[in-house]
């Protein structure tokens, strides 16, 4: 029997969480019997979960950063971090297949002791255009996707430098680190994996207030996305499922 994959989610937002969930599953096509789901904003991790359990571990993203100081974050943000904190020694000591969507890049970089601020390097919400590297163009989590391709971005923090012990796959010119991996089996992106325009419209219109863009800019942002041609970065979460599953 297969093993199943843990999703780690961080949304407090119900609508938000349960659409990002839908979206994992469609883009990496799983089925949701083989994943075990915890919302991390409302559930703790069981204290017998065991990463031997699982294929692999997929962090999806979240309103929070990791470089806001400790007084700043809300006791449920705190203890959301902490959580997926405690994790990555043992993935990264064991390379155990992970991949971090966005909020899950600037866990992996804090954990490795790379820099993550919000100096330089955030992107409103919208479409990037990212590059292969050429460490990229031999990753085979990256083989379906071309030398150049749009991802769907939106973050005020991002990666400063690349972590130690790091390979740097994806670029873009506003955010240089846009995909990286640690040994063989542990990835992040920045850019979203999982969202398509509809996934992005529904976060467009729960995320309006958050600061990520002006709440007026909501409307031209999502005609903005339904009109560019978002793919590739889906096959970059099938070909993880399919690799590790």
């Amino acid at each position: 029997m297969k093993k199943p994959f843990l999703i780690l989610q961080l949304r407090p937002e119900p609508e938000a969480s349960d659409s990002e969930f839908a979206a994992i599953l469609k883009e990496g096509g799983l089925a949701s019997e083989r994943t075990k789901r915890i919302r991390l904003d409302c559930e703790p991790v069981p204290a017998e979960l065991r990463l031997d359990s699982f294929a692999g571990v997929i962090v999806g993203g979240g309103p929070g950063c990791v470089s806001d100081t400790p007084e700043t974050k809300s006791p449920q943000e705190t203890r959301i971090e902490a959580a997926v904190m405690a994790m990555m020694p043992e993935i990264t000591d064991r390379d155990l297949p992970f991949l971090g969507c966005c909020y899950g890049i600037g866990i992996l970089a804090q954990h490795l002791g790379g820099t993550v601020n919000k100096e330089r390097y955030s992107e409103p919400v919208g479409p990037s255009a990212c590059s292969l590297t050429e460490e990229g163009r031999s990753d085979p989590l990256l083989a379906d996707c071309p030398e150049r391709f749009s991802a769907f971005v939106g973050h005020k923090e991002a990666v400063q430098s690349l972590p130690p012990g790091a390979v740097h796959l994806v670029s873009s010119e506003p955010c240089p680190y846009q995909m990286i991996r640690h040994g063989r089996n542990v990835y992040a992106t920045q850019f979203h994996p999982e969202a398509d325009s509809t996934e992005i419209e529904v976060r467009i219109r729960i995320y309006r207030n958050y600061g990520y863009f002006p709440p007026d800019d909501a409307h031209r942002l999502i005609e903005m996305c339904h009109a560019t041609d978002v793919h590739a970065p889906g096959s970059i979460l099938r070909r993880f499922v399919e690799r590790y599953g």
